[in-house]
């Protein structure tokens, strides 16, 4: 049977977005993630993240760098219990054309290359257009947008994580199956 997912972009949802964050002394969770994940995580579902680092691409830091700060927080998701799958980037500069940047699909595909999973019964959190277009162009269903900016075709749109957070306890049976 194929397992419920949740697809998180990294910049703007697990962390404060301050541009190109690379280095662990300027990473900060953002307010509520860590109970937002849980609450995916009571209803069964397996926790993915996929994130454009076009920083890399651009030359402001290295794929060495990225690979560090990831390390370091998955260490700090793994002291609260909460287990990421696995985490996709696109290292591309926006030129490069790929088919990993987002909305294009690639990451999406390498994820269910290599896990079993229901769409249909899956989530995408993200802060900018292309989130919500990748799950579109990927067919994962449900969608939630974050932040200020205007965003199409989002499923629910909150200003926080936190937000979302509160909204979500009160309303369960969402994310139930």
């Amino acid at each position: 049977m194929a397992d419920k997912a949740l697809f998180l972009d990294r910049d703007g949802i697990i962390n404060i977005d301050y541009g190109y964050i690379y280095k662990v002394e300027n990473f900060e969770f953002t307010e509520g993630v860590f109970e937002l994940l849980q609450l995916f995580i009571a209803e069964g579902y397996k926790l993915f993240i996929v994130t454009n680092q076009s920083g890399i691409g651009r030359g402001y830091y290295t794929q060495e760098e990225f690979f560090t700060l990831t390390e370091w927080m998955l260490g700090e998701f793994q002291k609260r219990a909460i287990e990421i799958v696995s985490v996709h980037h696109c290292h591309h500069a926006p030129e490069a054309k790929c088919n990993c940047r987002k909305p294009q699909t690639g990451m999406v595909d390498e994820i269910l290359a290599q896990n079993e999973i229901d769409l249909e019964n899956s989530w995408l959190i993200g802060d900018k257009q292309s989130d919500i277009d990748l799950a579109k162009n990927s067919k994962i269903k449900q969608t939630i947008a974050i932040g200020e900016r205007k965003i199409e075709s989002a499923t629910y749109s909150f200003k926080t994580i936190l937000e979302c957070k509160l909204f979500l306890e009160e309303n369960q049976a969402i994310i139930a199956s």
